[in-house]
Formats: C-alpha cells, structure tokens, sequence
C-alpha cells in the first residue's frame, strides 16, 4: 500500500535512505551520507510531499515530490528490483504531469531504471554537495 507519509514514519525513511545511499553510491564516501542524516530528517523530507510503500506494517520505500522534481526515491536494499520503486513512481506520475530528478551518473543502475520507466535525459550537471556528475532526467505524460 502507497500512503502519505507520517511524522512517525521519519526514522524508518531515513534509515532506508542511509542504506540505499550507501549501496547504490560506493563511489561517494559512506562518511558523507551519514553527515548528511539529521538534514534528511529534519529538513528534507519535512519540506518535501513524500508517501512511502508499506507492506504488513513495514516500509518498504519512499517517494519524495517537491516543486516539479523528484528528490528522493528510495527503496531498502532488500525488497529492490521487486516493484517498488516503480510503483511509487507510478504514484506521482498518475497525479502530476511532468517530473524531473537527478541521478549520478556513476549510478548506471538506476540511470536505466529511470529510463525504463520513461524519463529521458535532458542535461548533465556537477551535485553542489559531493562534486560528482548527474544526469538531469525528465518525464512528460
């Protein structure tokens, strides 16, 4: 079940966000992530219009929307490549009419999800946070 997501709900997104992070980005440093832990808490996701997946009363992923783009979609590294993440996808593409995200480029994983589920690339620009390049990606209905 997809459904907004609840200020109790905070410490198990972010948790799945460290984790995620932490496998899909090995060329980033670990140290990175976790300092960027309580601004993800505290600041991001609180600013964001987020809902997550949840299965048997677990979350399984999240989905953040903010201002036309896509700043966060995360699934625990356990339940990826199970649907998840498409469905969260399909739950902000049913309700807004174009999206953009930004994906690493060294993610090239993820960069094919993303164009498996209809974005294309549109730019390529350097993260202000960790110097590293992204693919500027967007999708239209």
């Amino acid at each position: 079940m997809i459904r907004t997501l609840r200020t109790e709900d905070l410490d198990d997104a972010v948790g799945i966000w460290l984790n995620a992070s932490i496998k899909a980005h090995n060329f980033i440093s670990q140290d990175f992530w976790v300092s960027q832990h309580q601004n993800m808490r505290d600041l991001y996701l609180p600013n964001s219009e987020s809902w997550v997946y949840e299965d048997d009363g677990r979350i399984l992923g999240f989905i953040s929307y903010y201002e036309g783009t896509i700043p966060a979609i995360f699934v625990d590294p356990k339940s990826q490549s199970k649907g998840v993440g498409t469905q969260l996808l399909e739950k902000l593409k049913d309700k807004y009419q174009n999206l953009t995200l930004t994906v690493y480029s060294e993610n090239h994983k993820t960069h094919q999800f993303y164009i498996r589920q209809g974005f294309t690339d549109v730019g390529k620009c350097i993260c202000e946070h960790t110097g590293h390049e992204q693919h500027e990606m967007r999708w239209v209905r």
